[in-house]
């Protein structure tokens, strides 16, 4: 009956853990650019002095689904997605590198390339500063140019070039603010074949029918696990009535 109690507890549990995971799947469905968390039950035994007889359930994060998303046209110079395999650096709050597919652009106060968020966005050389009062144009491969704002279109100056990078994918980790980084923390090297869309963004990658399928499954399992507990407790109550009349 322990046996059962264990596994039944702990399946609730992380049942309620799995239900967080899709619902957060779920509420970035309209995110750009995010990938769907992927996660599963495995088991894990008990050990103690006597027999390994009891297990408990364990929720464990597996990853993420890097398939990408739909590219949507957007015709906003500032909005560029990844064409297949890459990502997008930018420097996080702490000044380490991070990794995303978010490619909604803007200039800042200063004058600075950054995320629709407020994160920096990573050049070859660091930052890529945006001189005033020009139009800017984002190339194939990254090529950050800008033109003179007037009556006459100007030349077309170079300023910059976005960093693009594809680690392997095992090596990434999704940290607390959501972007992607390497396991060992090491930068990841740039990756000339990366290419992107200027004028479209990547919507995410989550399926909203399948994760809304897997909530009322998962809905369904806690019942089930609910009800074994309480079918060690009647029988705990039973046993203990045939205990009291011997």
């Amino acid at each position: 009956m322990d046996r059962m109690i264990y596994t039944a507890m702990t399946g609730a549990k992380h049942i309620l853990e799995q239900q967080a995971t899709t619902a957060h799947n779920l509420a970035n469905a309209t995110s750009t650019g995010f990938k769907a968390q992927v996660d599963s039950f495995r088991a894990i035994p008990v050990i103690s002095e006597g027999l390994a007889t009891r297990a408990f359930v364990v929720d464990a994060t597996v990853g993420a689904d890097f398939n990408p998303g739909a590219i949507q046209a957007t015709n906003r110079d500032l909005d560029i997605a990844i064409q297949g395999k890459g990502w997008f650096v930018v420097q996080r709050a702490d000044g380490s590198e991070g990794y995303t597919r978010n490619g909604s652009l803007k200039v800042s106060e200063n004058g600075i390339l950054e995320t629709a968020t407020g994160l920096a966005v990573m050049g070859d050389g660091g930052p890529i500063s945006i001189p005033p009062n020009v139009a800017i144009t984002i190339a194939k491969d990254g090529t950050v140019s800008t033109v003179a704002n007037g009556t006459q279109p100007g030349p077309s100056n170079i300023i910059g070039r976005l960093k693009l990078v594809n680690p392997p994918e095992e090596t990434l980790v999704r940290a607390e603010d959501g972007m992607f980084v390497t396991n060992n923390g090491s930068p990841a090297e740039v990756d000339a074949l990366v290419n992107v869309v200027s004028g479209a963004l990547e919507s995410s990658n989550v399926n909203v029918v399948d994760a809304m399928v897997n909530m009322i499954s998962l809905a369904r399992q806690f019942e089930m696990q609910m009800k074994l507990i309480q079918n060690a407790e009647n029988n705990a109550n039973k046993a203990s009535q045939l205990l009291s009349m011997g």
